[in-house]
């Protein structure tokens, strides 16, 4: 039986998340933004490499969501992205982010076992059951309706894919959404790619804590997520599974804190209100029943940083977001910049040392 890489070690893991999209994760009309090149994501791996970031995080986009820049329109592919960056780095860990629907599980399955071999084993899958009906719509294909079937479909797909990687013999497979006959896939991988997803329904939710190694969830709430945290690792443990609940967040870190509040309102003053209220209206569409005030709080979150935590500060400041983050109970969080290689090596030479201090991450960074 194939054993788990990517452990569940304890230090807080720390991961570069939607460097592969144009606009990062930062809706903005301004020309300074993440342009998404490849170039650009290289050195930004190696960077991130070179510090002891745990890993890199992709966005599987295929559409973008409109605005004056139509943010996300640009996109790196994730599967050659993550082979890429994976043979031209050493240490860290990147996941490809694939749809369910867009993708053959047993294909996805020697693609994963091919990128582990090309690697010594520090390719990750992140599944994603659909949301965005328009990106379906443009590849000629129905995203399923409800939520019950999107993952059963998911959990199906899932299933296959486990079954390829540890089968030495070929196989029949007779499902409700697959059938196939003589399957097999080698070459097996050697070690079980760590699983990240990230869900909000029920059905989502209950795929996450009986699949995934990582599961993603706002810190929008950091009361509420103290119970949540505690919540899915509670169902993870009554499956005899544990998991490890990360959050995503949005750094600005200067010398001053002055400087990092102006650069959070040039952002916020700079967004791309056509993308934003597109995101509001797919992606945050349950934001409609909050109060006013609250649905204008995450409308700025979504602008400057796609709805992600906010790290806005001195290296001190930041640090102790990081720290608080940490303190509630999430296992890691992934960082965006509203330009990834101008502003990580500051947070590298300024906020790292402060963590490394604090005993956050682990020994080599």
């Amino acid at each position: 039986m194939l054993q788990h890489n990517f452990n569940l070690s304890d230090h807080f893991k720390l991961g570069i998340f939607a460097a592969n999209c144009s606009g990062g994760l930062t809706p903005s009309t301004l020309d300074d933004g993440w342009d998404a090149s490849w170039s650009q994501n290289l050195k930004l791996a190696e960077m991130a490499d070179e510090a002891g970031i745990d890993f890199m995080l992709s966005a599987a986009r295929f559409i973008g969501h409109g605005g004056e820049k139509d943010f996300h329109g640009t996109v790196l592919e994730t599967v050659t992205w993550t082979s890429a960056l994976l043979a031209k780095t050493k240490n860290i860990q990147i996941f490809a982010t694939l749809h369910t629907v867009l993708n053959h599980p047993i294909v996805v399955a020697k693609q994963i076992a091919t990128m582990a071999q090309v690697s010594d084993n520090r390719v990750g899958l992140n599944i994603v059951a659909g949301w965005n009906k328009p990106e379906y719509d443009a590849m000629g294909l129905k995203l399923p309706d409800d939520h019950e079937t999107r993952y059963g479909y998911a959990q199906e797909w899932y299933e296959l894919i486990k079954k390829t990687w540890q089968s030495t013999e070929p196989f029949n497979w007779d499902g409700k959404f697959f059938q196939t006959q003589g399957t097999y896939g080698k070459p097996n991988p050697q070690i079980f790619p760590p699983i990240f997803n990230a869900a909000g329904s029920k059905e989502g939710r209950e795929f996450a804590v009986k699949n995934s190694d990582f599961l993603f969830t706002p810190a929008s709430d950091l009361a509420r997520s103290v119970t949540e945290i505690q919540e899915l690792k509670n169902e993870a443990e009554h499956l005899g599974r544990r998991i490890k609940v990360l959050t995503f967040a949005h750094v600005i870190c200067r010398p001053t804190e002055e400087e990092a509040k102006a650069e959070w309102d040039r952002q916020l003053n700079h967004a791309d209100h056509g993308a934003v209220q597109h995101l509001m209206d797919t992606l945050f569409s349950f934001c409609k029943s909050f109060p006013a005030d609250l649905r204008e709080q995450l409308r700025q979150r979504i602008a400057v940083g796609h709805g992600g935590f906010p790290l806005v500060g001195t290296p001190e400041q930041v640090a102790a977001g990081l720290i608080q983050l940490q303190e509630t109970g999430f296992s890691g969080c992934t960082l965006s910049f509203l330009n990834y290689t101008q502003e990580f090596p500051y947070f590298r030479d300024h906020v790292l040392p402060i963590l490394k201090g604090k005993g956050l991450l682990k020994a080599h960074i």
